[in-house]
C-alpha cells in the first residue's frame, strides 16, 4: 500500500500502528461485543473512555483542575453562538478582527449581544495581528483567534486583559505548541 502524506489543515497522517489498533477495535471495543461508535456514551464502557481522554488532554495541556474540559459536538462554528450565549452578562464584548474565523464569531456574537471590535488587520487583507498590549473596558469577554491558517498569521502575545476573560478559538493550533491556559477565561477548538 502506497500511504499518502496529507498536510492539509484538517485531518493528519496517523502511524498505521494506530490504524491497525482503531480498526480491530471498531467490531468490537475492549471486548464488549460493540464498537466505541455503537456504544451509549453513559454506559459504564464508555465511561473510562472519556475519563482517559480528559486526563490526557488535562496532562498534555497542563489544565488546573479549576478549569473544567467540555468535550462537546457542533464544532467551532457551534462555539461561535455558544460562547455568548454562556459568557453573555453585561451584554457587551470586544474581538479583535484577525481574519475569517474571527469575523464569522463577531457575526454569530452580534445575535446574543453587543459587539466592539477593538482593532482589525482587514487594511491589509488580515496579512498581521494588531497590536493591542492592554485592554480594558466593561466586556463579557475579549475573544481572540490565535492562528488563521487562511491568511498565516498567528499571535506570538497574548493582550492584558485584566480581569475580562480573554477567550480563544485555539482550532487549528490546539496542542500544536505550549499553551499558558491560565491566561485564558475559555478556549474552544473544533474541526
Amino acid at each position: 500500500m502506497n500511504r499518502v502524506w496529507n498536510f492539509s489543515a484538517g485531518p493528519s497522517v496517523l502511524p498505521v500502528e494506530a490504524l491497525r489498533e482503531a480498526g480491530d477495535e471498531i467490531l468490537n471495543y475492549n471486548e464488549t461485543g460493540q464498537s466505541v461508535m455503537e456504544m451509549s456514551h453513559r454506559s459504564k464502557a464508555f465511561e473510562p473512555i472519556i475519563a482517559e481522554t480528559e486526563a490526557l488532554v488535562r496532562e498534555l495541556m497542563q489544565i488546573p483542575e479549576n478549569y473544567k474540559v467540555l468535550f462537546l459536538q457542533g464544532g467551532a462554528s457551534q462555539q461561535f453562538a455558544m460562547v455568548p450565549m454562556n459568557l453573555k452578562n453585561k451584554g457587551k464584548a470586544a474581538f479583535i478582527d484577525t481574519g475569517v474565523w474571527s469575523k464569522k464569531a463577531i457575526s454569530e456574537a452580534k445575535k446574543y449581544l453587543d459587539v466592539e471590535v477593538l482593532a482589525s488587520s482587514k487594511d491589509k487583507n488580515y496579512s498581521y495581528i494588531p497590536q493591542l498590549e492592554k485592554i480594558e473596558g466593561d466586556y463579557d469577554y475579549v475573544h481572540i483567534t490565535l492562528n488563521n491558517t487562511i491568511m498565516g498569521t498567528k499571535w506570538d502575545y497574548l493582550p492584558d486583559t485584566g480581569a475580562i476573560p480573554l477567550v480563544a478559538d485555539v482550532s487549528s493550533n490546539i496542542l500544536s505548541e505550549p499553551l499558558d491556559i491560565t491566561k485564558f477565561g475559555l478556549i474552544y477548538a473544533g474541526a
